[in-house]
């Protein structure tokens, strides 16, 4: 049986099409679905939640609905932020749905656009589950922060989570995720269809790329040992005011 047989065409389009839709402004989450938010958004509005920087996928409303499928889980607010002196890259492993997911990584002169998701205390013990669950990430706090808000109370510090694994390099710098928007970029940028296909030139220069993703979904071994493989040319993350937080 192939590879193609194994892994659905849903499942490839997932890999390829990570990080998702993005909206342009802030919105909410509810009910399976999301709409913009209308009007100023306050402190009161948002009591009782954390502030969680989405540096990836959790910035979409796919993502999000789908790791919160259930009404039960209330509406979650996400608001558009800018964020100075730091980027967003590749992290040096393959996730089980077979992307090559983000993280941050400190990069002076730089303004990326992201988004924070404000979090129930059960909110947020979901979103571990889904970030730190797998080993790949560590939460912490982020301090001293350059950030502009479009909603909301300002903010002096976030939560996040960032790579164990460090950040994807091609010849020592890091490797910018394009589809996340940033002013005065200098790193090499890539779609997630190209960092796949950059991959996939370090281990198999010429496999079809829709059968490469596949070996890495259908195969947690081969998944692993290709992750393993991209940590010996990875970067340590750096993030000055960032704080680790046990869970």
């Amino acid at each position: 049986m192939s590879l193609h047989s194994l892994v659905s065409q849903d499942a490839f389009e997932r890999a390829i099409s990570y990080p998702y839709f993005i909206p342009s402004r802030s919105y909410v989450v509810s009910d399976g679905g999301h709409e913009k938010i209308v009007g100023e958004m306050s402190a009161t509005d948002l009591a009782g939640r954390e502030p969680v920087l989405a540096v990836g996928s959790n910035q979409s409303p796919e993502q999000l609905t789908r790791k919160f499928v259930s009404p039960d889980w209330g509406i979650i607010p996400v608001i558009r932020v800018q964020l100075s002196n730091f980027d967003i890259a590749y992290s040096p492993h393959i996730t089980s749905y077979g992307s090559i997911p983000s993280t941050l990584q400190s990069a002076p002169g730089v303004t990326v656009n992201l988004f924070v998701n404000w979090l129930t205390p059960k909110q947020l013990e979901r979103m571990h589950e889904t970030e730190i669950g797998s080993a790949n990430y560590v939460f912490g706090r982020l301090e001293n922060l350059e950030l502009g808000i479009e909603l909301g109370p300002s903010l002096d510090f976030v939560h996040v989570y960032v790579s164990r694994r460090g950040v994807l390099c091609h010849e020592g710098s890091p490797i910018s995720v394009s589809e996340i928007p940033a002013t005065g970029r200098t790193w090499l940028a890539l779609t997630q269809e190209q960092v796949q296909r950059h991959i996939r030139d370090q281990f198999n220069p010429g496999k079809e790329l829709r059968e490469f993703i596949c070996e890495s979904i259908a195969d947690p071994d081969l998944r692993r040992k290709r992750t393993k493989a991209l940590e010996k040319k990875s970067q340590s993350f750096k993030g000055p005011g960032f704080v680790p937080i046990e869970n």
